[in-house]
């Protein structure tokens, strides 16, 4: 069942340099899936605006909602970047059938940016339920300062044995030790050589989902075992 209520903003918290959360009070009634957006509309001088938001909290998060904004220096993005404790969204959803409830015994989920938010609703969900899923979360960014929820990744590996990160940068620093190639089939063949048992979650800008299926289909990976989001003006 969708919801469109208005809640104030009970935290703001800085991931990365350009990208925030944002987090509100998650009314009783508002029921949602790992792995669902919703979206959030905001009125400024008379002119609202608004935006769908993959949710970066789990429904095992009782109190709160969250979702991730990179901030692009658009008209919306700044109305968000401006956006302090007590400030009101109206916010709608739950949508989007990118979702887990336990459902599969092995994933592998493929993140570009802030197309992981999402994957740590989905990650978050599996740990905080001590599901049995195995689950590898493939993220790819530019650089070192892109990279987000690095702590919450490594502490959730802590407490889920069945979860590995893999962190790739395609502009990295001299400094990063890890690895520097795009998410390509050989990456693929060496992190996932169980892949064809796998069930494929992906999510980025249109560009790199565009091209994550283009990969998945050459494997012969059949669109039943692929489930997207693409991320519209991310």
């Amino acid at each position: 069942m969708n919801l469109k209520f208005e809640e104030p903003v009970i935290e703001v918290i800085k991931r990365a340099h350009n990208v925030k959360s944002f987090r509100f009070k998650k009314p009783e009634a508002f029921d949602y899936k790992a792995g669902q957006y919703v979206t959030v509309t905001l009125n400024s001088n008379g002119k609202k605006l608004s935006r769908a938001f993959s949710l970066s909290s789990s429904p095992t998060e009782k109190n709160h909602l969250e979702f991730t904004k990179k901030l692009t220096g658009h008209e919306f993005s700044n109305m968000l970047d401006a956006m302090v404790v007590g400030d009101t969204a109206l916010i709608s959803g739950p949508f989007g059938k990118m979702t887990f409830e336990g459902e599969y015994e092995k994933m592998a989920l493929l993140s570009g940016g802030i197309g992981i938010t999402p994957m740590i609703s989905i990650c978050k969900y599996c740990t905080d339920m001590k599901l049995s899923t195995n689950i590898i979360l493939l993220c790819s960014d530019k650089a070192e300062q892109d990279m987000i929820f690095t702590e919450e990744l490594e502490e959730m590996q802590k407490q889920n044995p069945n979860l590995t990160v893999f962190n790739t940068l395609t502009r990295a620093s001299e400094n990063w030790k890890g690895c520097r190639e795009r998410i390509c089939e050989s990456m693929i063949l060496r992190e996932l050589p169980d892949y064809a048992e796998r069930i494929f979650y992906v999510c980025g800008p249109p560009p790199m989902v565009d091209s994550m299926m283009e990969m998945l289909h050459d494997m012969k990976i059949p669109d039943s075992m692929i489930s997207k989001e693409a991320l519209i003006g991310y």
